[in-house]
C-alpha cells in the first residue's frame, strides 16, 4: 500500500507520527525547490510555541525514517521550524481552533464581489467559515474556496493590551 502514496503524503504521514509521538503537533508539510534538489519544510507546533530543540528533535526522527525508508529519490534538505507569528491556517481544524482571532482570507472565487477578506474567524459551522470583514461585514466562506489564509497578529494593539 505504501507505495501507491505519493512522495508528500507519505512525508506527512511520518512527520505527523513522529510529531504526535513528541506530544508535538504537525501543522504542514512543503515540499519546494526542484525535483532534483527538493526542501521538504514541516511546520509544527504546540501550545506555548515549540523550541529549538523540538525542532531538532522532530527533524533527527523524520530524517532517520525518511533515510531507512529511501523513497525520495534524490538528495533532499529537511527543514523544521515553528509557525511564523502570522500563522497559516491550512484544515477547517485551524479555523475552529483560532475562531475569535483576526485572520486574513483570499478566495479562489468571489463572494458579495470580493476575494481578499481581513477580519475576525467568528465561527465554523458545517464546512463554512462564519467571518466578520472589517470593510464588508458578516461573510459565509465555504473552506473548499479558500486559496489562502492567515492569522492577522496587530502589533501595536497587542503592546496596547500588555
Amino acid at each position: 500500500m505504501a507505495g501507491t502514496l505519493s512522495i508528500g503524503t507519505r512525508i506527512e504521514q511520518i512527520a505527523a507520527s513522529v510529531a504526535a509521538a513528541a506530544g508535538i503537533e504537525f501543522v504542514h508539510c512543503q515540499i519546494a525547490g526542484t525535483k532534483r534538489n527538493p526542501t521538504l519544510r514541516l511546520i509544527i507546533d504546540k501550545p506555548g510555541g515549540v523550541t529549538l530543540e523540538d525542532c531538532a528533535q522532530v527533524s533527527r526522527e523524520v530524517e532517520a525514517i525518511l533515510d531507512r525508508d529511501d523513497f525520495i529519490p534524490t538528495s533532499y534538505v529537511l527543514e523544521v521550524s515553528s509557525p511564523a507569528i502570522e500563522r497559516e491556517l491550512y484544515k477547517l481544524a485551524d479555523f475552529e481552533r483560532f475562531a475569535g482571532h483576526d485572520a486574513r482570507i483570499k478566495t479562489n472565487q468571489p463572494f458579495g464581489g470580493q476575494k481578499n477578506f481581513a477580519g475576525k474567524i467568528v465561527a465554523v459551522e458545517g464546512n463554512e467559515i462564519e467571518f466578520e470583514d472589517r470593510t464588508s461585514g458578516r461573510a459565509r466562506i465555504p473552506f473548499d474556496s479558500v486559496a489562502k489564509a492567515n492569522l492577522m497578529v496587530d502589533i501595536k494593539e497587542d503592546l496596547k493590551k500588555g
